[in-house]
């Protein structure tokens, strides 16, 4: 009798340190929104192991187009937004959806296209560029889905002094959501792309596509990191939340981003310490 009194209370004993491992597992995550590029360059199946290795911090992602990211977390479902559309979390902050901003890393976007560069634009600025495909009606691809690559294309055709809405013909072509899709209408249709570098390292079908337009100023890619405002949704992990950012931003995280890289190249410069780029 003796016995079975101790193996039933080992059994409990077991079944509550289970359910308080199981509880605190869960009190120690938090839901991150990001875009389809940042996850589809594979940072954050590499960044978020060694977050909860070195924060006890498990994340879950959202990946959502940049608009979307930011609608997501304007409806409270998530906690942390890292997103690369900087006017656009700039308005999320002033709206009252954040209190600040964090930037957080950088890379830049290229315009990609056939290697036969029919517009004659390679080397050149991206006004420049952007001018002589417009001028020549050659094959464009645009996201057209309210991702911070599409909002940068398009703030991007304004400094080239072109109403793209007004003077789009069929050489101006929509694809389907996320980077890659764009890059396989490129491809199939020889045409030129704006990409964000990482998605372009990581995009393996390129055919006869290739960089024509880079290293211009203009064409920098921030990334900035925000909480969503706990005064608007109590249900914000605000203290795990605020130490996920604290750690992404901090020399440790910093170098664990500059370390990702794939085919030897760094993806991700990172520049919290440098505010801007």
């Amino acid at each position: 009798m003796a016995v079975c009194r101790l193996t039933v209370a080992l059994m409990l004993l077991c079944g509550l340190a289970g359910s308080f491992s199981a509880s605190s597992a869960e009190e120690r995550a938090i839901v991150l929104a990001s875009t389809t590029s940042t996850q589809a360059s594979g940072l954050l199946d590499y960044l978020l192991p060694i977050v909860r290795d070195k924060t006890g911090i498990a994340v879950t992602v959202i990946a959502r187009r940049g608009g979307e990211v930011l609608d997501v977390a304007r409806r409270g479902e998530v906690d942390v937004v890292l997103t690369h559309a900087r006017p656009q979390e700039e308005k999320f902050v002033a709206d009252g959806f954040a209190s600040k901003r964090f930037d957080v890393m950088y890379n830049d976007f290229v315009l990609i296209g056939p290697k036969s560069d029919p517009a004659g634009v390679k080397g050149k600025d991206i006004a420049t560029a952007l001018k002589a495909i417009e001028a020549k009606g050659a094959p464009f691809v645009t996201r057209g889905d309210r991702s911070g690559t599409h909002a940068a294309e398009l703030a991007l055709w304004i400094v080239a002094g072109i109403d793209i809405a007004s003077t789009k013909g069929a050489w101006y072509r929509e694809s389907g959501p996320g980077m890659t899709a764009a890059l396989d209408t490129a491809r199939a249709a020889n045409a030129y792309v704006l990409a964000d570098r990482a998605s372009w390292i990581a995009f393996r079908d390129r055919s006869d596509l290739g960089i024509v337009v880079e290293g211009d100023k203009r064409l920098l890619n921030q990334y900035g990191v925000m909480l969503v405002n706990p005064e608007k949704f109590p249900d914000v992990k605000k203290d795990l939340g605020q130490t996920f950012i604290d750690w992404l931003i901090s020399p440790e995280g910093q170098a664990a981003i500059a370390g990702y890289k794939v085919d030897g190249q760094q993806l991700f410069f990172p520049n919290a310490d440098r505010p801007g780029g």
